[in-house]
């Protein structure tokens, strides 16, 4: 199993499309503009093979309407096996021919609602030469939850994923060797808390980070080094709303990878990472966390 992408809504995807591409670094996906339901979507992708990392379909108000998982045929049966065995409905299957990629899978609703989507059968494309500053592909999603030993043993649970790390405030579960794919963080409200991006490195990292400060955007936090996962990251809050993330060297584990607790994870005063360099905005972070809610189940 593997994170694929993303798909939002909201009001005004031009000048989203314009940032993710022209600023963040995405490139158009074929096709860069489709109509599906009488909406426009938006698909971008990274340099890797996947055939889009990040879609936004307009709609009146911001939401997250999947976060999507790519696996072979075995793996999305064993997933829907465990829905029905947790008590829920069988999954009804959906056919994603009108998207990059293609594919067939189907859509489940989380703890709280997080909407999760399983495809298999999708394509990939031909990578591109990687660049020193442009984002690869999705790294992990971060969900804010109400509840997150709930939410923590639901993804561990009934989608399969394995925990690697808790802190005080946040799970950390994987579904192969990276170490998160989905973290679920203690909140006020359920919804997006982040979205992250794979960069070739440390250095591509910064260069990224330079870029958006080039146009303006100043960092929301970095950079740094994370201690779960062990990851290079510098935050930034999109114009739309969004925080998203660029990182590397995200920690690669297998199963004799020992779950570090709350106690593993310290750190000194006015530190919040392995390097004690980073500068953090709450305040324009925890506003945006505040922005993007969970697409109404249809």
């Amino acid at each position: 199993m593997k994170l694929r992408s993303i798909e939002l809504e909201l009001p005004d995807i031009a000048s989203a499309t314009t940032f993710m591409r022209e600023v963040w670094g995405l490139y158009d996906s074929t096709p860069a503009l489709s109509n599906i339901g009488g909406s426009n979507t938006s698909y971008l992708r990274g340099t890797g093979e996947l055939p889009y990392l990040w879609s936004m379909r307009e709609a009146a108000s911001p939401s997250v309407r999947s976060v999507s998982f790519s696996g072979t045929a075995a793996e999305l049966e064993a997933v829907s096996a465990r829905v029905v065995a947790s008590g829920m409905a069988a999954p009804r299957r959906e056919d994603y021919a009108d998207e990059p990629g293609g594919g067939h899978g189907f859509s489940i609703r989380g703890f709280e609602g997080q909407p999760y989507r399983f495809i298999t059968g999708d394509a990939r494309v031909q990578a591109m030469p990687m660049q020193d500053d442009k984002p690869i592909e999705l790294s992990h999603v971060v969900f804010n939850t109400q509840d997150r030993a709930g939410a923590m043993a639901w993804v561990r649970d009934v989608l399969g994923f394995t925990l690697s790390d808790e802190t005080r405030i946040m799970s950390f579960l994987r579904c192969d060797e990276i170490h998160h794919a989905i973290a679920v963080a203690d909140a006020k409200s359920v919804g997006l808390n982040h979205v992250a991006f794979d960069m070739r490195d440390t250095d591509a990292v910064m260069k990224g980070a330079g870029r958006l400060r080039d146009h303006g955007h100043d960092i929301a936090w970095g950079p740094g080094r994370h201690g779960p996962g062990n990851n290079v990251f510098s935050y930034f809050v999109t114009p739309f709303g969004a925080t998203i993330e660029y990182t590397a060297e995200v920690q690669r584990v297998d199963a004799n990878y020992r779950t570090g607790r709350p106690e593993d994870w310290t750190w000194p005063p006015r530190r919040n990472d392995h390097w004690g360099i980073a500068v953090r905005d709450n305040a324009r972070l925890h506003d945006a966390e505040k922005t993007f809610g969970f697409k109404a189940a249809a």
